[in-house]
């Protein structure tokens, strides 16, 4: 009869590498007490004996899990793609793992998953934006762990934040339209209800306008985010027919502004002589198409690695700002002047 051979233990490893059981221990948990070199020697040495770490029954015993929560309003949007992949490469070397959650742009769906994903004890909570339902709200704020907003600098932030003011964003874009010479200049986005930040784009357009004391009322609403390509060619189609006389618009994200650009051009308007128009999220289709696309550049990938590093500094007890403010860029290219 074949006997099944006994696995083997972090004993086994801390006899091989001369170190104790402990420190075996913290070497798998990834503490900052390991040096390099002794947490590299036991890894060598459980790669050698075959040894694979237990994390549920160490998760089960110092009531610590290895995953942080994440919340992202899309799962097909490339900026919060890039938010993730900057968090994921950032917290991966401490054996942190990413737990998502698609809330499809609806606060409430986002209220179910926090509770959700709290039940699993996670170390962290990362959330896309700073507005909540109230019930969600009290959830984070009673979590008793790292909770950081991202993509929005929330005037009431519930822990921590890493984002910047999509207002204020827009607003770099409408004082560049103003100076270059655009007056009648008109705003696609989507259904301000659901989308918080685009909600944030819009106010900040319609403030931006009055300050220049500008007609502020040229807002085409392109349905329900995330707006599609072919939905900013249906807005574009509208703004066409009830402003005619429009000289610029600007779009909630690239992919509208790409699908604008493309309904102008089946009606021989041309860009930006006729009519200018930019957009949001620096996508890749933005910088390849023709002519191509002023836009604003978020810095997706910087807001997931800075959230990544705020929640590392958190875990080893470092001091620092709570709130971290990403700077948007202005791009300007050929769909304007």
């Amino acid at each position: 009869m074949m006997q099944t051979r006994k696995p083997p233990t972090m004993a086994d490893i801390a006899r091989v590498t001369g170190v104790s059981p402990m420190t075996v221990s913290r070497a798998f948990k990834g503490e900052s007490l390991i040096s390099p070199e002794t947490r590299n020697a036991i890894l060598n040495a459980a790669e050698e004996l075959g040894y694979v770490f237990d994390a549920t029954a160490s998760n089960l015993r110092s009531q610590k899990t290895d995953f942080v929560a994440v919340t992202i309003p899309s799962i097909n949007n490339a900026n919060f793609a890039d938010t993730v992949r900057g968090l994921s490469e950032t917290l991966a070397p401490r054996g942190l793992q990413i737990l998502l959650g698609y809330t499809n742009y609806d606060v409430v769906e986002e209220e179910r998953l926090i509770e959700q994903l709290l039940r699993r004890k996670p170390q962290a909570i990362v959330v896309t934006g700073g507005k909540h339902t109230p019930r969600g709200r009290r959830l984070l704020e009673n979590a008793n762990i790292p909770v950081i907003e991202t993509w929005d600098a929330p005037p009431d932030p519930i822990g921590y934040y890493v984002g910047f003011s999509n207002a204020d964003a827009v607003k770099g874009m409408v004082d560049h339209f103003v100076a270059v010479g655009y007056r009648r200049i008109a705003f696609i986005g989507g259904d301000a209800s659901r989308d918080t930040r685009g909600s944030d784009r819009r106010h900040g357009f319609i403030n931006a306008m009055r300050a220049h004391d500008l007609d502020a009322s040229r807002l085409i609403s392109a349905g329900v985010p995330p707006i599609s390509m072919r939905e900013g060619a249906q807005a574009m189609a509208r703004l066409l027919t009830e402003f005619p006389d429009t000289e610029a618009v600007i779009c909630v994200s690239d992919l509208s502004a790409f699908g604008a650009l493309t309904e102008c051009q089946r009606r021989g308007i041309q860009i930006p002589d006729d009519i200018a128009i930019g957009g949001f999220g620096d996508y890749e289709i933005g910088g390849i198409c023709v002519p191509m696309l002023t836009t604003i550049n978020a810095r997706s990938h910087e807001i997931g690695t800075e959230a990544g590093k705020l929640l590392l500094d958190i875990s080893d007890g470092k001091p620092r700002p709570p709130h971290v403010t990403i700077q948007p860029e202005l791009i300007v290219r050929e769909s304007t002047r």
